[in-house]
């Protein structure tokens, strides 16, 4: 297996797990005050959401890479 079909392969997951589930959230600590030995640090919920057409578009050109990155010249 080329690198194409790998690279296609994992667009392809990519782009539906996007569509499947529509984003991710992940924790951030932030460093809120340091005041000598004392620090305060805040946990922020940060959420990033997957537009539909970058799934669709992940899902198209892993298509392509797998139809004609099979192909030689």
């Amino acid at each position: 297996m080329n690198s194409a079909k790998l690279i296609g392969i994992v667009l392809i997951v990519a782009g539906t797990l996007g569509l499947l589930y529509g984003g991710f959230s992940y924790t951030k600590d932030t460093t809120a005050v340091k005041l000598g030995p004392i620090e305060l640090s805040v946990k922020e919920k940060e959420t990033f959401n997957v537009p539909v057409w970058a799934g669709v578009g992940a899902i198209v050109i892993g298509g392509l890479l797998l139809l004609v990155g099979g192909k030689k010249g």
